[in-house]
């Protein structure tokens, strides 16, 4: 089964407002290009499409739900997490990732994904679109992976876990 992931609000404003800072950025120095130099007027319009570029490669596209996977599509490569190493599945309440802190990742550009700690759950790794919609998967080994998938009761339910829903 294939859950899609939608954009909330601030990841499109942000995404948005990136997309035409770099841009603008990006063609006033090829622009001016005389009040910088020549190879400083590179390194900059690298620096804009790598990360960028980056940021959109890593982006969760979607996630599919095979007998024994779990998929986190991206551009660049997928997530496989084998169904027998997940431990739980549990729908989360919007206030239980409030006070989450990036530690390292991306938070807002084309969604939410990379490291993050939260003081209730601890040092997670999220493939998120979206603030809300939270799913919290955590696996054998003791991982926290956090994904927003549109339809969280359907999503939760394909791993028929009792008791998945926290308060």
């Amino acid at each position: 089964m294939i859950y899609k992931t939608s954009w909330d609000t601030l990841t499109k404003i942000v995404t948005a407002g990136v997309t035409v800072l770099y841009t603008g950025i990006f063609l006033n120095i090829f622009i001016n290009e005389s009040d910088l130099s020549q190879g400083s007027t590179y390194v900059i319009g690298a620096i804009l499409i790598l990360s960028y570029g980056i940021t959109y490669a890593f982006r969760p596209l979607d996630y599919r739900i095979t007998a024994d996977k779990l998929i986190i599509r991206r551009p660049l490569n997928e997530v496989v997490i084998q169904r027998s190493d997940i431990a739980k599945v549990e729908a989360l309440e919007s206030d239980r990732l409030r006070w989450s802190l990036r530690t390292f990742g991306v938070g807002g550009l084309f969604g939410y994904f990379g490291k993050f700690y939260n003081p209730k759950i601890g040092s997670m790794t999220w493939y998120a679109t979206r603030r809300n919609n939270a799913v919290l998967i955590k696996t054998v080994k003791g991982k926290n992976i956090i994904v927003t998938p549109d339809e969280v009761a359907a999503f939760v339910g394909e791993f028929g876990i009792p008791d998945n829903v926290l308060s």
